[in-house]
């Protein structure tokens, strides 16, 4: 995901958040408010345990997210914080956005990887109980659209290894976690 046209100061060309970040970029990248000040007033700040997508709460640890209608990806992420394309996602399935926000924030724990992203958010939908098969056939069809490029696999590829990681996890007795919905939540998209 995140192919996020980024102008930053430091960085010599515009290029993609994670690319940016993490192969060459500065160690740290922007901090979420150098992020909303760079991106301007259509941007908005949702702090961490206070977004909600289609009435699911979610969090990515204490974590933030920006909502970034320009974006030009459905999300991105820098070191401590996440970004979404508020514009974007809406009209995608409920498990496709939060197949998004948890590859974005899977890079947060494993880096500029976009496999174990995907294997992140994958592990995450099946712990959380929001990830079932007919969700996952959702972001195949959404992913499988995807050519791939410099550090994304082809789409078809990135969808091979979410099923095998989706079916062995399914099969080995996947542990379910909830979360628990926050006091003051943003909510992105239709509450249910």
């Amino acid at each position: 995901m995140a192919l996020a046209v980024v102008s930053w100061a430091g960085a010599t060309t515009a290029g993609h958040a994670q690319e940016f970040v993490y192969r060459g970029g500065t160690a740290t990248g922007p901090t979420v408010d150098e992020y909303l000040e760079e991106v301007g007033p259509d941007a908005s700040f949702v702090a961490h345990g206070s977004l909600t997508i289609d009435g699911k709460a979610v969090n990515c640890g204490k974590r933030p997210t920006v909502l970034n209608p320009n974006f030009d990806s459905w999300g991105g992420a820098f070191p401590g914080f996440v970004i979404l394309n508020s514009k974007k996602i809406n009209g995608l399935s409920t498990q496709v956005k939060l197949y998004i926000y948890s590859h974005e924030c899977g890079h947060q724990f494993v880096g500029a990887d976009e496999v174990m992203a995907d294997l992140f958010a994958i592990r995450r939908g099946v712990k959380w109980g929001w990830l079932d098969a007919q969700g996952l056939e959702d972001i195949c069809a959404f992913i499988s659209q995807l050519k791939g490029d410099a550090v994304h696999p082809p789409g078809p590829r990135r969808c091979e290894l979410m099923r095998n990681h989706y079916r062995e996890l399914v099969e080995g007795g996947g542990q379910r976690a909830s979360s628990t919905p926050p006091s003051r939540a943003q909510t992105l998209g239709p509450a249910h």
